[in-house]
């Protein structure tokens, strides 16, 4: 794990005040690299590096060059495969001068040229260029694990890791594209390929770009292919999906650097401490809860630590948002309104204590169907939908749903209001609206403008749909779930995730999604995964034969902190001053009264307005924070 940064000239020579900026533009993603640094240039392009050593300590330094200094790489992440990889490029005549991950890759893409992504099993963003064809080739892993930024300014083709490496260059443009406010508050973040800065873009996950001649060409290399194929007997699958879990954890284990995990209560983290066990590692685990959560998952992370002998460090936390809270913006350069990432900045800090490398149990929800309370309404409104559908039945639906009572005294088996709103809708409608965090009536009027039902009305509508309506599953949830990996998964916790762990050089590793796993999960048909539409249920049952007893049935709880009772309570003074200065940035983009009206509300308990709150105050804090000056202009 590492950060790379760099430029190459799309057009003559690279002008001398963009190399002399590299070493800023490295220096800016220290905190990822924290080991080393290095640098190459010649009149075309510059590279940097940090360095996080994990494989090959004494030679692995980057950038690395071919055997005729031609071609130079920097990378950020880990190749799994790379020893097999290696020893098909030796026995092909390539040379190799270290025993890393990163020389591996430079081979070869020697020898397949941009198909050599197809040959890399792992994580990673990677840039190489070629200076016989003077080309610059910039590539990022199936699922998005990595993060990779781009940039053409002032002729120049920037990348890098974290969007902060492009404020050093002279030619930065900081404008903002404020069209896509609107997405970023239903969402809580900017969809890739777009960012807050009208002139970066994000190299989307399963992508490459290659920079020759004048042009740049994009192009998707990976996708899922196949849906609902493997119709095996359940213990067959099991077996099946018992072996891969395990390879997957062991080629994560590949370290020279102290290596952990981090254990929640939950399930999927379980499993993977499990096959950490059985692969012989002396696991070291870490996990952090909130004093004041309901939703402590502490004991039950415990349970599984005390199961496998782990050396367990649980950490209790005291609600401190001001130590957090400006660090955090800073890191994501854009703003990003997840407030999972306060408890997951602290559980990367308390691992960090230990270990250098941690591995997670992100992507079981995604792949398995963990997420129960919005794929259970996915399958019964894919149900409803066959027994009513086309217009006639959209309509009948709509009717229900005027009428139908929505207090929360009703049991919860009728509380249908929000299905049949859904049922009103067409499926991948349904899929937005269950999507977004803010609805869009709910986005608009917080906007100052007419509020409207109709999600299409959305700027990122036809964007967060497409992989909905292109999945040639018939299943509902299939087709949530593969919408999810496209868009939710690469936009959120793995950006999560990464300026996070990035934060404490640490790197996180996650074994649930390993390509392979992946494909595998997509080939089960939805009744597999969701036996008697109970999600996770394939993780499940491999809990109930390697989890400690009864933590298979434990309800998912999420990695969350407890920001709706801190808005309410120790912070909402702090807040209020913020969004309500005369001059603070969101007065002129929000419609400030509707804004206080649901601060007061939240504040006096009436209704819990935290998510509009929080993305607010998280836009407000990254618009101070944001580097200003001649290039920096709204």
């Amino acid at each position: 794990m590492c950060g790379i940064c760099g430029m190459m000239a799309t057009d003559g020579n690279l002008d001398p005040r963009f190399t002399a900026a590299l070493p800023a533009m490295t220096d800016a993603i220290r905190h990822r690299g924290p080991d080393s640094e290095g640098a190459w240039a010649d009149d075309v392009a510059a590279l940097g590096h940090r360095r996080l050593s994990i494989i090959d300590l004494a030679t692995g330094d980057q950038p690395i060059a071919n055997e005729d200094g031609s071609c130079q790489i920097v990378f950020n992440g880990e190749i799994y495969n790379h020893r097999d990889l290696r020893s098909r490029l030796l026995a092909r005549g390539h040379v190799f001068r270290t025993a890393s991950d990163t020389e591996a890759i430079l081979h070869a893409y020697e020898e397949y040229g941009v198909e050599c992504v197809h040959h890399l099993e792992g994580m990673f963003a990677f840039a190489i260029y070629d200076a016989r064809r003077r080309e610059l080739f910039i590539a990022r892993d199936r699922l998005g694990k990595k993060p990779l930024f781009y940039a053409v300014l002032g002729g120049v083709l920037h990348f890098a890791s974290e969007m902060k490496c492009f404020y050093a260059s002279p030619a930065w443009d900081g404008s903002v594209d404020l069209s896509s406010l609107e997405g970023y508050l239903s969402l809580g973040y900017f969809l890739a390929p777009d960012t807050v800065y009208r002139q970066v873009r994000k190299l989307e996950p399963g992508h490459w770009l290659l920079v020759s001649k004048g042009q740049l060409e994009t192009r998707q290399y990976w996708d899922v292919s196949e849906f609902d194929t493997d119709r095996r007997s359940e213990e067959e699958v099991l077996e099946d999906l018992d072996r891969l879990l395990a390879e997957a954890v062991t080629e994560r284990l590949e370290s020279e650097v102290p290596l952990g995990a981090f254990l929640s209560g939950g399930i999927d983290s379980g499993l993977i401490v499990s096959y950490m066990a059985g692969a012989g590692s002396d696991v070291v685990t870490a996990s952090v809860g909130f004093s004041n959560d309901s939703q402590n998952e502490l004991e039950a992370a415990a349970l599984t630590a005390n199961f496998f002998h782990t050396r367990h460090y649980p950490h209790t936390l005291e609600a401190r948002l001001e130590e957090v809270l400006s660090p955090i913006v800073t890191a994501f350069d854009e703003p990003f309104a997840d407030s999972s990432a306060i408890p997951t900045w602290y559980v990367s800090k308390a691992a960090r204590e230990h270990v250098t490398v941690a591995l997670s149990g992100d992507g079981g929800d995604e792949s398995f169907a963990g997420y129960d309370f919005r794929y259970v309404p996915h399958a019964l409104e894919g149900r409803a939908r066959r027994l009513m559908p086309g217009a006639f039945g959209r309509a009948a639906a709509r009717g229900l749903a005027a009428v139908w009572p929505r207090h929360a005294g009703l049991p919860k088996p009728l509380r249908l209001g929000t299905i049949l709103d859904n049922l009103g809708r067409e499926a991948c409608d349904a899929y937005y609206n269950d999507l977004c965090f803010l609805k869009p009536a709910a986005t608009r009027r917080l906007l100052g403008r007419k509020p409207s039902g109709d999600p299409r009305e959305s700027p990122i509508y036809e964007a967060v749909t497409a992989p909905y309506r292109r999945c040639p599953s018939p299943s509902a949830v299939q087709r949530a779930q593969y919408a999810d990996l496209k868009v939710y998964m690469p936009n959120d916790p793995l950006v999560k995730v990464d300026r996070m762990a990035m934060q404490h050089a640490l790197e996180v590793r996650c074994p649930l999604l390993d390509r392979r796993v992946v494909e595998f999960a997509f080939r089960l048909p939805t009744e597999t995964k969701m036996k008697n539409l109970r999600g996770k249920h394939l993780l499940r049952a491999l809990a109930r034969r390697r989890l400690p007893e009864g933590l298979s049935r434990l309800p998912k709880l999420g990695f969350t902190a407890p920001v709706a009772t801190w808005l309410a309570g120790p912070y909402r003074g702090v807040l209020a001053d913020e969004l309500f200065a005369a001059d603070s940035c969101i007065s002129s983009l929000m419609d400030m009264r509707h804004l206080r009206r649901l601060y007061d509300r939240h504040v006096r308990g009436e209704a819990d307005y935290w998510y509009p709150l929080w993305a607010c105050w998280v836009f407000e804090r990254w618009a101070r924070q944001r580097p200003t000056g001649p290039q920096s202009r709204s």
